[in-house]
């Protein structure tokens, strides 16, 4: 069975520019890895105009910055994974998660795998949302 990737672009608020959340079956994947109060990339990073997004899935593997804790990535780290294309599989594994000195350092998400058709059609439909 495939996980469901639904990818969300929130409204820019005073702090923060457009930015992306990734909720995989129903789940809010930055806030479950970073807690309440992190963010997402921006969308205008991940979404850019003119290009393709670094969301697409290829067959050469590569790092995603999905989000950081509200602390910011420079203190404490950023929720990153690793993106790959097996055929008709999109992969994401080999998580990192950020951590505060004072905290244990957090378990990842577990790798998690789509249906590339359904993972492609979700990165256009938010390549297309002009925020």
């Amino acid at each position: 069975m495939f996980d469901r990737l639904e990818i969300r672009v929130l409204p820019p608020e005073p702090r923060f520019a457009a930015q992306l959340r990734f909720w995989v079956n129903g789940e809010d994947v930055v806030e479950e890895a970073v807690g309440e109060g992190g963010r997402g990339p921006y969308a205008a990073d991940a979404l850019p105009v003119g290009r393709l997004s670094p969301l697409r899935a290829t067959s050469e593997a590569r790092r995603l910055d999905l989000g950081e804790p509200e602390c910011t990535g420079g203190c404490c780290g950023f929720l990153t994974v690793v993106v790959q294309r097996f055929g008709e599989i999109v992969r994401w594994s080999d998580w990192e998660v950020p951590w505060a000195a004072h905290t244990p350092v957090p378990d990842p998400p577990p790798e998690l795998h789509f249906d590339a058709s359904h993972y492609d059609a979700e990165v256009a439909r938010a390549e297309a949302d002009r925020w």
